[in-house]
């Protein structure tokens, strides 16, 4: 049986963090910014963490 790949969208997409959460950038920030605010570009610049119910499915995404 071959090795598992892991799927290369997501090895671009999300970085592990020390304790082995996930952590991805904020959608929304790629064109049409001149109707969005500046402080909603702002909070958009910020990374966040993948949230605990999709964390397994990227998991999955991400096993080597």
């Amino acid at each position: 049986m071959p090795k598992m790949k892991s799927t290369a969208g997501a090895k671009k997409r999300f970085k592990r963090t020390g304790t082995g959460k996930l952590k991805r950038m904020k959608a929304f920030r790629s064109h049409m910014l001149s109707t969005k605010s500046s402080k909603r570009k702002r909070h958009l610049r910020k990374s966040t963490l993948v949230s605990v119910e999709e964390q397994k499915k990227f998991d999955m995404m991400l096993q080597m």
